[in-house]
């Protein structure tokens, strides 16, 4: 089982690096931010995964009377097959758990950005 998730995993880089060669991955969302945010959580959560937390970094911002557009983090994993992954290569462990940002920029645009896993 081990080996077939090792083989998935490499399977896995190769072809998206034959997709992306940028470091960090910004997709456009047609949704607010907030229900972005919100439907990316349960589709995270429908395929089982654990939803370790979500930063607001706007509220965080306005308590220190700071402004900032909508930012938000949201941490996720699932430890089952992040353990799997770091008995391959325990390296894989310093992108774990995993992350999105839910961002909207000066123009209203809602952006949802990732790590290229490559």
């Amino acid at each position: 089982m081990i080996r077939n998730i090792c083989f998935a995993v490499v399977d896995l880089i190769a072809s998206i690096h034959a997709l992306a060669v940028e470091s960090l991955i910004t997709v456009a969302s047609h949704f607010s931010a907030k229900e972005t945010a919100d439907r990316f959580e349960t589709i995270i959560k429908d395929k089982g995964f654990t939803v370790f937390s979500r930063i607001d970094h706007q509220k965080n911002a306005a308590a220190v009377n700071l402004t900032l557009r909508l930012t938000e983090v949201i941490i996720f994993g699932n430890p089952n097959i992040g353990t799997q992954l770091m008995q391959c290569n325990q390296l894989v462990a310093i992108d774990l758990p995993q992350k999105v940002l839910i961002s909207e920029d000066a123009d209203n645009k809602v952006w949802l950005s990732y790590n290229n896993p490559k």
